[in-house]
C-alpha cells in the first residue's frame, strides 16, 4: 500500500477498497466503535467516539477490522493494546488527508493512553452490521444508545 495516496479522500476510499478485498464476507458495519472499562467499579463502557449509521469513517473500520481479522459482522471482540497500537498505526498515515477529520484515530490514540495509565481496564471493538441484529453484548447495547434517537425504528 505504500505506493496509495494517503492525501486525498479518492485516494482513501482506494486504500479502504483493497483493504476490504482482503478481508473474507467483509461487511461494512452499520456502526462501531473501541470501547474502554470504566476506570471505576462502574460497570459501563466508555466510548469515546461511536460512527453511527451513515457514518462516513470505513477506512477506520476495516483497518481495524483487518488487525483483528474480522469480518465485519455483528460481534463484541476483545482488544488488546497492542492490536489497537496497531490499528492506530496501520491507519495513521490517512492524517496526510487533510480534507477530512479522524476521529477514530484520535479516539484510539486517546484510549492507548488511558490503558497505559490503568492497564487492568479492557478495551473492545463493538461492530454491528445490521441494528436488526441482537446486541452482542452490554458495550454494544450502551454504544446502540448514543444513537437509538438519532435512527429511530419504524
Amino acid at each position: 500500500m505504500a505506493e496509495m495516496d494517503w492525501s486525498t479522500p479518492a485516494g482513501l476510499a482506494a486504500i479502504k477498497e483493497h483493504l476490504t478485498r482482503r478481508i473474507d464476507g467483509w461487511r461494512q458495519p452499520v456502526a462501531w466503535a473501541v470501547g474502554i472499562t470504566s476506570a471505576s467499579s462502574d460497570p459501563s463502557w466508555q466510548l469515546p467516539h461511536v460512527n453511527v449509521p451513515g457514518g462516513s469513517h470505513g477506512l477506520a473500520a476495516v483497518v481495524l477490522a483487518s488487525v483483528l481479522r474480522h469480518d465485519g459482522s455483528t460481534a463484541t471482540l476483545d482488544v488488546s493494546p497492542e492490536q489497537l497500537a496497531a490499528a492506530a498505526e496501520g491507519l495513521s498515515p490517512a492524517q496526510a488527508c487533510t480534507q477530512v477529520e479522524h476521529p477514530n484515530l484520535a479516539a484510539w490514540h486517546g484510549l492507548l493512553a488511558e490503558i497505559e495509565g490503568n492497564p487492568v481496564r479492557e478495551l473492545v471493538a463493538i461492530f454491528v452490521a445490521d441494528l436488526d441484529d441482537p446486541a452482542s453484548s452490554d458495550a454494544d447495547g450502551e454504544m446502540r444508545a448514543t444513537f437509538e434517537d438519532l435512527h429511530p425504528r419504524t
